[in-house]
């Protein structure tokens, strides 16, 4: 049999403004319209979407007006191929390393009929991302870098996110983090989650309530916040409320993001747009709280629609550019 490659495809972009690094997977939405009953059936949806959290950043970091570079491992396979166009048709620039040894990354998403989600994430292509592999010229050009926790969780591929990591800070880049998952951490351990991720730089940390939660042993948010802010350096920290808006530490100070909507159809992807909306403007200079209020109102947006990523119609259209 021959032995497994892995080569580099792209879409020029060594000099994009945002990097994000991270998992590109398919998405396999089941959305009930009743109670699911063990052992019973029920109709609902089943779709196909694209997704993976860190390439939902980068989709909403370009939808929202930013110049993106996104880096990640497929598999060169039929998925692969169609996440790539994927990129490509929402004008995300890419870095995308492709491997015949893991199939492209899959995700269950089972969306209730109150709109929670769970998911159920395979091991696909984004999990075998080498420090070898990384595309440094990209991310040292990168005047950001953005990382989620879903490079981190195992490893690979957690040393090549740690070195993407390094390449970015020694380069002057800022950084931001998203914890991705409570149960993922609580599984993965604290304090063994704190001693990979704390060492990074973190400019911009963004947990949900869920997460900041776990990570610090308090349910109360702006407790929470300001814990995390200390456990990252004096980073600047953004709790994301769900459909009760956001919170901001910043330097000591807290201000809360009300929402003005709060009609939830479907969580899928909240966390992720609101991270690439909030990077879109703070990267321009944006304070904090105007950047995380522009995040709240196209979180707001996506948590009315069903999936991750849907098509953005007149009304999201109106305040993203």
């Amino acid at each position: 049999m021959a032995a497994a490659t892995a080569t580099v495809r792209h879409v020029t972009g060594d000099n994009a403004h945002l990097c994000v690094l991270g998992d590109y997977a398919w998405d396999v939405l089941i959305r009930t319209n009743s109670e699911l009953l063990r052992g019973g059936d029920t109709f609902g949806e089943v779709v196909l979407l694209p997704g993976g959290s860190a390439a939902n950043v980068a989709v909403w970091a370009a939808r929202c007006g930013r110049e993106v570079t996104f880096v990640g491992k497929i598999g060169r396979d039929r998925m692969g191929t169609l996440g790539r166009e994927d990129l490509e048709r929402e004008g995300v620039q890419h870095r995308l390393i492709e491997t015949d040894a893991h199939a492209t990354g899959s995700v269950a998403v089972f969306v209730d009929h109150t709109g929670e989600r769970s998911m159920v994430s395979g091991h696909g292509a984004d999990f075998y991302l080498l420090p070898s592999e990384l595309p440094r010229r990209t991310i040292a050009a990168a005047r950001h870098l953005h990382l989620t926790a879903w490079s981190f969780f195992t490893d690979p591929p957690r040393s090549a996110a740690r070195e993407a990591a390094r390449l970015a800070k020694v380069a002057g880049a800022s950084l931001s983090f998203d914890p991705g998952s409570f149960q993922m951490i609580g599984e993965m351990g604290v304090s063994n989650f704190l001693s990979v991720t704390t060492d990074l730089g973190v400019d911009v940390f963004l947990p949900n309530k869920e997460e900041a939660a776990m990570l610090t042993g308090t349910s109360d948010p702006e407790q929470a916040g300001r814990q995390l802010a200390e456990l990252y350096d004096g980073a600047l920290i953004i709790v994301k409320l769900d459909a009760d808006g956001a919170l901001v530490v910043d330097g000591g100070e807290v201000e809360h993001i009300p929402p003005s909507s709060n009609r939830l159809v479907d969580a899928t992807g909240a966390g992720d747009s609101f991270a690439g909306a909030f990077l879109s403007r703070w990267l321009l200079g944006a304070s904090p709280a105007t950047a995380g209020a522009f995040a709240v109102r196209v979180a707001e947006w996506v948590i009315e629609h069903p999936g991750a990523r849907p098509s953005p119609d007149a009304t999201l259209a109106a305040f993203v550019r």
